[in-house]
């Protein structure tokens, strides 16, 4: 029995996904739940398992093509068929009259692959004549897209999706990007090309990649299928994954669209790093994890957003929007990129609860099991560029928080107290904020208080 493989919807606001690697090969046995092929979208990377055991019979979606949620992107023979598959090879030998018969019914197969695609030619060419097909009415489309829209100038409404059901999708407003924003016969044409096209066209890519700097080899890279490095004399092409392309959009969107603002403070955190000293080792010989000094940060951003709530804060167009829950996000640095998960309700949770969320969360993030869910709805943001060495860091905004609170690197320096100099631990602290919402006076305000709770840590970690 034939298993369709799916492209999963990932979350309420994610209508598309790419896949990044497939796990398995064409003829390769798979248990059901097994990691099949990994995907990305517009809020995290993640495993998708197998919908069923069996033998991974096609692969109808290849690497680094980006198609709508539930897209047959493969086939699996479940088990009760691959139990039947081995049998037909020694059964070639010894049964004259009944192989051929059985070879040309699992012919069939291949030309349906090769027609699947035929289809998809007329479906994106047909919007073509037609411009007006979704003018009046209701514009599908996701956020990523609605805002690289808005970004560039360009109407939605004057838009023909490719999508299921007429949906616009990324690949839409990046051809109509390349093409100069103009919405034409042209778009279309790739976006058939990203979606439908089954072969990988290698031999024009080299021709235009020694023009990097002009603009039509820069769309032929950029929109070409094929996703591996090229080699040109002295210098290679690195096309950005996914993930990397999705942080730089936000990234240039956040210091396009928040008036980043940065104020530094510095914090003596001797009294909570001799308390974690003290008590790490019977913290995790009792509850089985390792006490970092996160939480600790985490509970005085808590103490400091109570106080002022301004930086608990999104911003909706003319409207300020003032958080009751208090989610905060913590940067997690991976191998390929970065994910900022979330930690929900922070304000009720206590050391124990905050280090176990956050180890459960990166270590997830790291294994690529995080929910679209755990990586939305923060409040405000913490990145640690100390754990790495760093003195501080200016980080940027994570929309559409006003604010991220920038760790560095706790070491031991001398500083004068009461008239001597003493050795104490310290660490700088950046809050990068944005000014159309908040002030420097409430900035220096959050930082101090952040300061006072660590400096003053008096809540017991065991």
């Amino acid at each position: 029995m034939a298993v369709d493989i799916v492209m999963p919807q990932m979350g309420e606001s994610i209508f598309e996904g790419t896949i990044t690697k497939w796990l398995k090969k064409p003829g390769d046995k798979v248990e059901r739940d097994e990691p099949l092929f990994e995907i990305s979208t517009d809020k995290v990377d993640a495993e998708i398992p197998s919908p069923s055991a069996g033998v991974l019979k096609e692969i109808k979606v290849g690497e680094g093509q980006t198609v709508p949620i539930q897209t047959i992107v493969g086939v699996i023979d479940a088990a009760s068929s691959a139990a039947a598959t081995p049998a037909l090879a020694p059964a070639k030998p010894a049964g004259p009259a009944p192989v051929p018969s059985k070879a040309p019914a699992a012919a069939p197969p291949a030309p349906l692959r090769l027609a699947a695609p035929a289809p998809a030619a007329p479906i994106a060419a047909a919007p073509v004549p037609a411009s007006s097909g979704s003018s009046g009415e209701r514009i599908h489309s996701s956020p990523l897209v609605r805002r690289m829209a808005k970004e560039h100038g360009i109407n939605l409404s004057t838009v023909e999706g490719t999508g299921a059901g007429g949906r616009i999708s990324k690949q839409d407003i990046e051809a109509l990007i390349a093409a100069g924003g103009t919405p034409a016969a042209t778009p279309p044409a790739y976006s058939a090309s990203a979606l439908a096209a089954p072969s990988r066209p290698a031999a024009p890519l080299p021709p235009t990649a020694p023009g990097v700097s002009g603009g039509q080899a820069h769309v032929a890279l950029e929109t070409a299928v094929p996703r591996e490095k090229m080699y040109f004399g002295n210098y290679e092409v690195q096309p950005m994954s996914t993930m990397r392309q999705r942080i730089a959009e936000h990234m240039v969107a956040s210091k396009r669209v928040s008036a980043h603002v940065y104020s530094v403070d510095e914090i003596d955190m001797t009294k909570v790093a001799a308390l974690r000293a003290k008590s790490k080792d019977e913290f995790e010989k009792r509850y089985e994890t390792k006490l970092t000094f996160m939480p600790f940060f985490v509970k005085a951003a808590v103490a400091g957003l109570r106080a002022y709530p301004t930086l608990n804060a999104s911003l909706d167009g003319t409207n300020v929007i003032l958080h009751k829950e208090i989610n905060v996000g913590i940067a997690v640095a991976l191998d390929w990129g970065l994910l900022v998960p979330v930690v929900k309700n922070a304000d009720e949770k206590n050391i124990l609860g905050i280090q176990r969320n956050m180890n459960d969360l990166a270590e997830r993030a790291r294994s690529k099991k995080l929910k679209p869910d755990e990586v939305q709805e923060s409040t405000f943001s913490i990145t640690n560029p100390g754990v790495f060495g760093g003195l501080f860091g200016l980080p940027v905004i994570s929309q559409p928080n006003v604010g991220i609170l920038g760790l560095g690197a706790i070491e031991k320096r001398p500083v004068v107290i009461n008239d001597s100099i003493a050795i104490r631990s310290m660490c700088y602290v950046t809050l990068s904020y944005d000014h159309r919402v908040v002030d420097g006076a409430i900035a220096h305000q959050f930082l101090h208080k952040v300061k006072e709770t660590l400096e003053n840590w008096n809540e017991p970690v065991l």
